[in-house]
């Protein structure tokens, strides 16, 4: 072990919350949100300039970020081959001489997730079975939700069947764009009700909503409707998560939490591909809902190239030198 470079990463068992089960839709509820968009701002600006960790309690609050990613593959060109090349490195994300170093070899660190395409389940199913890493499966014609309901709930019940834990879904943007809040609580609950003992994700395309008000009510309509955790984007968008639509969606998060005394997830994906920007959503989760949502089963990211640079800045702790992306393949 190299001298004065062991990390302690706090013990915290993962909590155990009910599942969101939804509650009656209430339009006066979602009629009441209005969001202000330069005071959001300002306090996400916060986080970005003033927040900062250095040293081991950086490399501490990385090992976090890592166990808290959905390890992603959503390519055209994926494989069985791409699949189990990526399990391998979601059950061990860091390499071994870096834990080593850190003190941290013996703790298991693995990741929260592996998020692929339908077809692809059964070889992640195989490829993790011996572990407690769930599969997630994006569905309801992922990325761009342009399908009939009833095929959206026959693919969800379809990668259930195939051994997904937890179920990615997108809503219809139009449902938002029109302000059809029913409509949306009605498509949201059809599928909650076809994912079963599956958690499910629900994915609001923030970069296709106009307003940090409607991202809002869209949040809060999707809990309402039993989502178990609330998602910006698919990563397909040209805009994906920001500190600000963050700021929002975690609050509404906090509202719910007040109205209901339900713990409902929360995922940023799209465009999170450097350690120091993940940093910046594990502060926001720590400081607007507390340590529970510094935890997979409450936080998660979704991410594929965010890995190799958290292990580069690993490496840069024990070393004193960056290295080479190279040197840090996702698969």
């Amino acid at each position: 072990m190299i001298k004065n470079k062991k990390v302690k990463m706090e013990s915290h068992s993962a909590t155990q919350h009910l599942r969101n089960d939804g509650i009656p839709f209430d339009a006066s509820l979602i009629e009441s949100i209005q969001i202000n968009r330069s005071a959001v701002e300002r306090r996400a600006a916060t986080i970005s300039t003033r927040r900062t960790v250095k040293k081991q309690w950086q490399a501490a609050w990385l090992l976090k970020a890592i166990s808290c990613m959905d390890l992603t593959t959503l390519a055209g060109d994926d494989t069985r081959g791409n699949v189990l090349r990526l399990c391998a490195k979601a059950k061990s994300p860091v390499r071994k001489d870096i834990l080593e170093a850190l003190g941290m070899d013996k703790a298991g660190i693995t990741t929260g997730a592996v998020c692929v395409y339908h077809n692809l389940i059964p070889y992640a199913v195989e490829a993790l079975s011996d572990t407690n890493i769930p599969v997630a499966a994006v569905s309801t014609g992922f990325p761009a939700g342009q399908i009939e309901l009833e095929d959206k709930l026959t693919e969800i019940r379809k990668s259930v069947a195939a051994g997904a834990k937890e179920i990615d879904i997108v809503i219809s943007r139009a449902l938002v764009l029109n302000s059809d809040w029913k409509g949306l609580y009605n498509e949201v609950a059809a599928c909650r009700k076809a994912c079963g003992d599956a958690h499910m994700k629900t994915i609001l395309a923030t970069g296709e909503i106009p307003t940090l008000t409607k991202v809002a009510k869209a949040s809060m309509v999707s809990m309402m409707a039993g989502s178990d955790f609330i998602k910006t984007s698919t990563g397909k968008e040209s805009v994906n998560a920001t500190l600000p639509v963050t700021l929002v969606m975690v609050r509404m998060i906090r509202e719910y939490l007040e109205l209901t005394g339900y713990k409902v997830g929360y995922k940023p994906a799209g465009g999170i591909a450097k350690a120091k920007d993940a940093l910046n959503y594990l502060f926001i989760m720590k400081e607007e809902l507390g340590n529970d949502w510094l935890q997979p089963d409450l936080f998660r990211f979704g991410a594929s190239s965010l890995l190799g640079d958290i292990e580069r800045q690993l490496e840069h702790f024990v070393t004193g030198s960056y290295s080479a992306s190279f040197r840090h393949p996702m698969a």
